[in-house]
C-alpha cells in the first residue's frame, strides 16, 4: 500500500538547558492513553504516515526552544495540530493510514499512531499560550514531569530530547508495518547497549538494541511516555555508540 506523507525538512532543534529530574509523569488529569502497536488487522492494513510542519521560530531568539509532549482528549490531536500549524507553530503528529470496512465498503482512514499525543516545538512560553488557551484549545494539555523536593512537588512541562524526536520521526515514517509503539514501558529498551542504525529504512535511529518479540530491534523509551522500536535490524546495520555518549537536546 502506497503511503501518503506530509512532511517538511527537519527544523534545527538544538536548544539549551537540562531535562528536569522526575519521579513521575502526568498530563494534568486527562484520560489515560491506551497501549498501541502498529500492525495489520482483519479489517485493514496499517502503514506509516506523518503530519509535520516546520514554520516560524520564536520571536525571542534568546529563549531556548524544545520539543514538548502534548496531550488532547477524545482524539482531538488533529484539531490541535491544524490550529497550531495555522498559527505558525512547528508540530509533529504521527499518523497511520488504515483500510477499514465502513458501511460495507473498504475505505482508507487516517488515524493517529499515538492516540491523544503529539509534539510541538518552541519556547515554553510560546507553547503555554496554546496549552492555556481555553477558548480555542480547551482539550490541550502538557505532559508533566514531577520533581519531589521534601514535601513539595514541582512540575515542569515534559521536554523530548532532539535525538529522540529524530528517531521517533524516522521510525514513524519508515516503510514498515512491524514496528512497536506502546504506551507501556518495555524494560528491554530502558537500559542496554546504545547503537546507531547506519543502513536501511531506519538509518539515523539511535537507541537501545535488544531482542524483542523474536527480532533484534532498536528502541527508545521516552521518559515513561511511550516506547517505540524498529522492526528487525541486522547487526551489520548497527554502530555501537560509546558509553560516554550523552543525549543531545
Amino acid at each position: 500500500m502506497k503511503v501518503d506523507e506530509i512532511a517538511s525538512p527537519d527544523v534545527n532543534t538544538v536548544g539549551g538547558g537540562e531535562t528536569p529530574p522526575s519521579a513521575g509523569l502526568t498530563s494534568n488529569a486527562l484520560p489515560k492513553v491506551q497501549s498501541h502497536a502498529a500492525k495489520n488487522s482483519q479489517t485493514g492494513v496499517s502503514t506509516k504516515n506523518a503530519l509535520s510542519t516546520t514554520k516560524k521560530s520564536s520571536n525571542n531568539q534568546n529563549e531556548p526552544q524544545f520539543w514538548y509532549a502534548l496531550r488532547t482528549t477524545y482524539g482531538r490531536e488533529k484539531k490541535a495540530y491544524d490550529y497550531m500549524t495555522a498559527k505558525g507553530i512547528t508540530v509533529f503528529l504521527p499518523t497511520v493510514s488504515t483500510i477499514k470496512m465502513i458501511n460495507g465498503k473498504r475505505k482508507s482512514v487516517t488515524e493517529s499512531r499515538l492516540p491523544n499525543i503529539f509534539f510541538a516545538y518552541g519556547t515554553e512560553e510560546e507553547i503555554k499560550a496554546y496549552v492555556y488557551d481555553n477558548v480555542n484549545l480547551p482539550f490541550l494539555r502538557f505532559y508533566y514531569r514531577h520533581k519531589h523536593e521534601g514535601k513539595k512537588i514541582e512540575k515542569t512541562p515534559m521536554i523530548v530530547p532532539d535525538n529522540q524526536m529524530k528517531s521517533l520521526k524516522i521510525i514513524c515514517t519508515a516503510e514498515a508495518e512491524d514496528i512497536i509503539i506502546s504506551t507501556d514501558d518495555i524494560l528491554k529498551f530502558e537500559k542496554g547497549q546504545m547503537v546507531r542504525v547506519v543502513e536501511g529504512a531506519f538509518k539515523g535511529v539511535e537507541g537501545i538494541v535488544a531482542r524483542y518479540q523474536g527480532q533484534q530491534r532498536v528502541g527508545i523509551n521516552i521518559d515513561g511516555l511511550l516506547t517505540i522500536a524498529t522492526t528487525y535490524i541486522p547487526t551489520a546495520f548497527l554502530k555501537i555508540i560509546p558509553s560516554s555518549y550523552s543525549i543531545k537536546r
